[in-house]
């Protein structure tokens, strides 16, 4: 698929987004984590298994899809935790550093698990199998300028001189949010030769109902998974989103570029533009169910 000004403005965007998250964080908060890692490993089981056993499910269940649309959507669920997903648990009083946590550990993980699950995906609807391998050194670096830096820059200038963060990060939320709304105007609208979805209404008639119940069922999965271990309520909210808001970028690369196959990019593409916004509503709810006053952190 190449890389295109829509796709280098997505990865600037999210960059921004994750330094602004960082400006929320404390390295207190990262502590509590490492001290008590049970809601970590619980939420990365949850995803590396849970997702693309319910993906597989939902596909089987789905007999007007195509093999090829139904690998897409088992590349999707291969692909749990975009950076996106960091913003919804902050603006929703997740659990940000668990977030950022699942989402960088989770980065590592998904080198040696999305070939397998690919794979088996190939083998069983379309009877192949490929010689999948990610680019290591590509992905590192997608997980440390998009991620990593960002928010520890953020985190960095916290810690440093914390008037500074309290004086950006009031405003930063609102630009995050108008920001991530015009990329993902531009990703509707732009030509396919610049990186846009060129989506014809057949590919929403088809994949839009697919890719919701999907995207439901992640949602409650990573909620409901933490919540048979007793998590508090921001982890159980950041699971879910970390569940719900996939790595589309990776899923677009794993099936426009490993495996050259554009069908299997609609399903992810599609599943990009609403991901954020179903997310959001079911944190909303979420919380509202819980006593909780979302967005607190837009006030």
């Amino acid at each position: 698929m190449g890389i295109h000004f829509v796709d280098l403005l997505v990865s600037s965007v999210l960059g921004l987004v994750m330094f602004g998250v960082g400006l929320s964080l404390r390295a207190v908060d990262f502590g509590a984590i490492i001290k008590h890692p049970k809601e970590l490993v619980m939420a990365l089981v949850g995803q590396l298994l849970g997702l693309p056993l319910v993906a597989f499910l939902l596909a089987l269940l789905n007999p007007t899809l195509s093999p090829e649309l139904k690998t897409g959507f088992i590349i999707l669920a291969a692909s749990p935790g975009g950076a996106t997903a960091g913003l919804i648990a902050y603006l929703f009083r997740g659990n940000v550093a668990l977030s950022l946590s699942i989402t960088t550990i989770n980065s590592f993980i998904t080198l040696f698990s999305i070939p397998l699950v690919v794979n088996a995906g190939l083998i069983f609807f379309m009877g192949t199998q490929t010689s999948l391998s990610l680019p290591f050194w590509e992905t590192v670096f997608q997980i440390f300028t998009i991620t990593i830096i960002p928010a520890s820059l953020g985190l960095l200038l916290r810690h440093k001189r914390p008037n500074w963060a309290d004086f950006l990060e009031k405003p930063a939320r609102y630009v995050m949010l108008v920001l991530l709304f015009l990329v993902f105007l531009i990703k509707i609208f732009a030509g396919e030769n610049q990186g846009g979805t060129a989506l014809g209404w057949h590919d929403f008639q088809f994949v839009l109902p697919q890719a919701l119940i999907q995207n439901a069922a992640s949602l409650l999965l990573g909620f409901y998974f933490l919540g048979w271990f007793k998590a508090a309520h921001p982890s159980r909210i950041t699971a879910a989103v970390e569940s719900g808001v996939q790595n589309t970028t990776l899923s677009f690369l794993i099936a426009g570029t490993l495996i050259g196959n554009q069908e299997m990019v609609i399903p992810p593409l599609i599943y990009s533009l609403f991901s954020f916004f179903t997310a959001s509503i079911f944190c909303f709810r979420a919380n509202k169910k819980a006593g909780v006053d979302p967005p607190t952190n837009l006030r």
